[in-house]
């Protein structure tokens, strides 16, 4: 029988981040609870910062009634001479019952002793409780907190629990507090809490107590309002979607209004302004023709008819937000970009203060701009270098950490440096994530790739190597920075060769770790069949911008029409080779031919082999190309010859086309 089912967890305010991060896993693991228990079926859920929503419309009142099935050893070991030995007697107690009631069935070509127990399900109102208390305890929030003189923790205290199966009260129990059948709504609208009958008047209570119970519903009403204030003010509002999760997340009934500060305000950088408001108000920005105006969003939480004072609260509020900003933005101007100050920050343990890092990025960004030949004035790039941490000592950057870069580059332009200069110190950190910008010039590219190059480099002289998902310094978002700039600007840089140059500044460093620790990001960072990119490895490329163009090449010639039957022909040519030298020269004599297949494919291959290129898909889909000659070798030509020489030539005949491969991949490594 199917009934409805409510489960309410009520909590004091759940912190946005948290409840967001574990959002992804919350309905995963809740199912995996109902699979386990044989109850699985169709639900919702749902989540305001008071509490956390299932709701069933059809759940089973039973678990179904199953079938347990025992295996036991062979006969002929749980019987000797016709009596029952101890692995007999063993599995008929692991059973629950006499040796008597034990069967025998046939598994695995072998008669064994066999016991079939049948199961009756259990009602899930006996459940529901142990479900429940599961699924709590399975919620990852990171930091916890334990209340009252209770030893067990969640992210806040649990205040309420209303568990309804067919509106009737099941008895659940969690940290001391036990099911009842009442609810909590909106604090404006009632503080106490409100007696419910069912589901029903569950929903409808909420409803008319100002509880916007569906996140969903949040999110439209929150996005509807932003339709109807830009059009009344003809304004366009920043709906930043990190931060419109969050607003979901903190309210039960959202209203977007709009509030407005000071112009004079807007002499501050509009990123300063927007990250004061975003990060220490939770306020949306407020644009008009691209420009950032002096008004912002802010969604309110409150019950009200007039929500003025609401807006005038708010407005109260930022005004010294954005003073400090004003008084901090200021003071940096006076006194300029400077570097004084940095040989009292400390980088790390071991690798000096910042001024130290800053005098090593110089000199690989130094080394980089004379390989790559970059467009630009080498004075351009040392200057951008010596400035790109000098903000980190101003006041605007100790109280936003996240506008380092972006600073400097705004002082940089107050202090008159070029703004190729300014650029480049804003750019420094790009690319910063998967999606993000890459650095918008060649010199921009060279500081970018040289601040991720010493971070890697320093690190990994003092061993401090990334380990599992602990990755301090963001390593692996370094590597994959290099990958993308590399890439998107031509730089070639071989990952043994490159990085041994600019290593000499540095204390020894495991050259094997740090290559096998960039390979394991190129393998991350291309989204292909995996293998394509171990074939590319095996072949000892290490150049970042061919290895790429060699991933993405054997890519789609693998996902072509007909390569997998080139593929079983070429993996025939790998396996003849397998115990040739191929890094030696091979010496194919034509006056050894005794047959028109090896003469055919000999000439066949010169032809591809002379040939030029335009790129390596185009070299990859020739070479593959001899499938035709090769089939014809093979099948016409004993490779193994009686004659010495004859079949050495024929080996060297089939290395070369292989060895020609190789350049691109070792394509024996890819699994179709």
């Amino acid at each position: 029988m199917l009934k409805p089912l409510l489960i309410e967890i009520g909590v004091e305010e759940l912190p946005a981040a948290p409840l967001l991060k574990e959002l992804k896993n919350i309905e995963k693991k809740y199912v995996n609870i109902l699979e386990k228990n044989s109850l699985l079926s169709d639900f919702e859920f749902y989540y305001t910062p008071r509490r956390l929503v299932i709701w069933h419309r059809e759940f089973s009142t039973h678990q179904p009634d199953s079938v347990e099935e025992f295996f036991g050893a062979p006969l002929s070991i749980a019987y000797k001479d016709g009596k029952a030995t101890p692995a007999a007697e063993g599995f008929a107690k692991k059973c629950g019952v006499s040796l008597d009631e034990i069967g025998t069935s046939t598994k695995g070509n072998k008669e064994v002793l066999y016991y079939k127990k049948d199961l009756k399900g259990k009602a899930s109102v006996e459940l529901i409780d142990g479900i429940i208390k599961e699924w709590i305890n399975s919620l990852d929030f990171g930091k916890s907190m334990r209340w009252g003189s209770l030893d067990e923790s969640f992210i806040r205290p649990i205040r309420w629990i209303n568990v309804l199966l067919n509106d009737e009260l099941v008895d659940v129990e969690l940290f001391g507090v036990k099911s009842k059948k009442e609810t909590f709504v909106h604090r404006i609208s009632r503080f106490e809490s409100l007696e419910i009958a069912g589901a029903k008047e569950y929903f409808d209570a909420l409803k008319a107590g100002g509880v916007t119970l569906f996140q969903e519903q949040r999110r439209e009403d929150i996005l509807n309002d932003f339709v109807a204030l830009e059009k009344e003010y003809n304004i366009s509002i920043d709906a930043d979607k990190e931060l419109l999760n969050e607003i979901v997340a903190i309210t039960e009934h959202p209203k977007a209004l709009l509030g407005s500060f000071d112009e004079e305000f807007l002499r501050l950088p509009p990123e300063v302004i927007i990250t004061s408001m975003k990060e220490h108000q939770r306020y949306f920005a407020v644009f008009k023709e691209g420009r950032l105006l002096n008004k912002f969003v802010v969604v309110s939480n409150a019950l009200t008819e007039d929500y003025s004072k609401v807006v005038e609260g708010n407005e109260r509020v930022l005004r010294p937000r954005l003073a400090d900003g004003l008084f901090f933005y200021d003071n940096d101007i006076r006194e300029g970009l400077s570097t004084d100050g940095l040989e009292k920050v400390a980088f790390f343990k071991g690798l000096g203060s910042v001024k130290d890092k800053v005098k090593r990025e110089a000199k690989i960004a130094s080394a980089l701009f004379d390989k790559y030949r970059v467009d630009a004035k080498k004075e351009d790039l040392v200057r951008a270098v010596s400035l790109a941490k000098a903000d980190l000592t101003s006041e605007m950057v100790y109280e936003f950490t996240e506008l380092q870069g972006l600073m400097g580059y705004y002082y940089a332009l107050k202090q008159g440096e070029s703004s190729e200069v300014a650029t480049a110190i804003k750019e420094q950190y790009l690319p910063d994530g998967e999606d993000s910008d890459l650095p918008s010039t060649p010199m921009s590219a060279v500081v970018a790739m040289s601040i991720k190059l010493d971070t890697l480099l320093a690190l990994f002289s003092i061993n401090e190597i990334p380990t599992g998902s602990r990755d301090p310094f963001a390593l692996r978002r370094a590597v994959n920075g290099i990958i993308r700039i590399t890439k998107e600007y031509g730089f070639e840089f071989n990952i043994v060769k490159s990085v041994k140059e600019l290593a000499s500044i540095y204390a020894p460093i495991d050259m094997k770790k740090l290559e096998s620790f960039f390979l394991e990001r190129i393998k991350q960072y291309y989204k292909v069949n995996p293998s394509i990119v171990e074939a590319v490895i095996a072949s000892s490329e290490r150049e970042i911008v061919s290895m790429g163009k060699k991933i993405e090449a054997l890519s789609n010639i693998a996902s072509s029409e007909g390569f997998s039957e080139s593929f079983s022909t070429f993996k025939r040519v790998a396996n003849i080779t397998k115990d040739i030298d191929l890094s030696l020269k091979m010496n194919v004599d034509a006056k050894l031919f005794e047959e028109d297949a090896e003469r055919e494919l000999h000439d066949a291959y010169k032809k591809v082999a002379s040939s030029r290129y335009d790129s390596y898909e185009e070299e990859l889909d020739a070479l593959l190309g001899l499938k035709p000659e090769l089939d014809r070798f093979f099948e016409d030509v004993m490779v193994n010859a009686d004659d010495e020489a004859i079949k050495n030539n024929r080996k060297s005949l089939v290395a070369s086309i292989y060895k020609s491969i190789l350049k691109i991949a070792d394509i024996k490594e890819v699994s179709l």
